[in-house]
């Protein structure tokens, strides 16, 4: 027996033991990753990588799609988190990748709706605005601009 199967053969032991006892270390992290290929794609060798190579290509053109549409109109954020989801499916670590968005997209929700943040963000956005509109404003009346309430009538 070569070397790569022993290792694989110790890594599906070792994934089927964290499945058994999930309170093991780590067991939470490698639970679940891995190809969702079908058996009859994964039981033939040649066809597997060239499912992967299609899924890849999948995602890619969803994720360049989801980049064009950052600055263009458009869920940019949300179709490029769907090329990852493709991507998913298949490598993992486009799995781990997912799942720590995941987690940092719940605790931002979290801290969110804690109600000293949003006294605290509705305090900042409150002044950010006033100065900006008295930076406009300051900057208007440099340039020669006549405020509609300083118009006399004639």
């Amino acid at each position: 027996m070569n070397t790569g199967s022993d290792e694989s053969g110790e890594i599906a032991v070792a994934a089927d033991q964290a499945k058994a006892d999930p309170r093991e270390a780590g067991a939470e992290d490698s639970a679940g990753l891995g190809s969702r290929a079908p058996e009859f794609i994964k039981a033939r060798r040649p066809l597997h990588p060239s499912w992967q190579v299609g899924v890849f290509a999948v995602g890619l053109a969803v994720v360049v799609a989801g980049i064009i549409m950052l600055p263009l109109p458009g869920p940019g954020r949300v179709v490029i988190f769907g090329g990852m989801a493709i991507w998913a499916t298949e490598f993992v670590w486009a799995q781990l990748v997912l799942r720590w968005t995941k987690r940092k997209v719940t605790d931002a929700a979290q801290r969110a709706l804690d109600p000293r943040v949003r006294r605290r963000n509705i305090t900042l956005t409150v002044i950010g605005l006033v100065s900006v509109g008295v930076l406009v404003g300051i900057c208007l009346s440099k340039s020669g601009v006549v405020m509609p309430w300083k118009i006399k009538d004639q």
